[in-house]
């Protein structure tokens, strides 16, 4: 049993009058990797941005470590502890990896954000390697490994993922594949959202999105 992190209850969304999501309940423990499951246009993605308050109108209840944020502003929801890594990734690419994970950086001291860049290179050793490169001069896998470390600069306590495997080389779907499994297993709590199956194999649940209704994977 996990202790619940984060509890979605009867949440609606809309984009103008067109309704995303119907009544989704769901809720992340701290520790789990929850993958989300849907085809295209399922609205997982919907979902992510909700949770993290980017995106549609919502209705419904969203309550983070026993606080109710539905109501909250996204940059105070960040702050919180809610990180969240877009399919578009939305990096700055005119900036070099460097100045990407800095920009980002949250912490009470400078040394404590130092210990997060070393840190966060540990986990993403390529990146390393390239901290004068712009963003824009990288693959697709290293940008994914540039947006979700860039996400961890300031040190949260649950990642949001939207489709965070797709497109990108099997070699590089591997590393971070071993990364998300380690932060889960160090107490990082997930919810990923993929069309694959190559983080539901190690999740510990999987729920499926259709047409913006949630139902446990058969």
């Amino acid at each position: 049993m996990f202790d619940t992190r984060l509890e979605v209850t009867h949440l609606n969304a809309w984009y103008g009058q067109a309704q995303a999501l119907f009544d989704v309940s769901l809720s992340v423990g701290a520790g789990e990797l929850l993958v989300l499951q849907g085809l295209n246009g399922a609205g997982k993605s919907s979902l992510l941005q909700a949770l993290i308050g980017i995106g549609p109108r919502v209705a419904g209840h969203i309550v983070w470590d026993g606080q109710r944020i539905d109501s909250w502003a996204a940059h105070r929801r960040a702050q919180a502890g809610l990180g969240f890594v877009a399919e578009d990734r939305r990096l700055f690419t005119g900036l070099s990896v460097r100045e990407n994970l800095w920009i980002a950086a949250r912490g009470p001291s400078k040394v404590a954000m130092a210990r997060q860049f070393d840190r966060v290179l540990a986990l993403f050793p390529v990146l390393g390697r390239l901290m004068d490169r712009p963003a824009s001069q990288m693959s697709g896998g290293e940008q994914q490994m540039l947006a979700i470390a860039r996400t961890l600069m300031s040190s949260p306590r649950m990642l949001l993922l939207d489709e965070p495997c797709e497109g990108i080389a099997p070699v590089l779907v591997q590393a971070l594949r071993e990364v998300l499994l380690q932060l889960r297993g160090e107490g990082l709590s997930l919810l990923v959202a993929e069309q694959n199956d190559i983080l539901a194999a190690h999740a510990d649940r999987v729920l499926v999105l259709t047409s913006g209704r949630l139902a446990p994977a058969a």
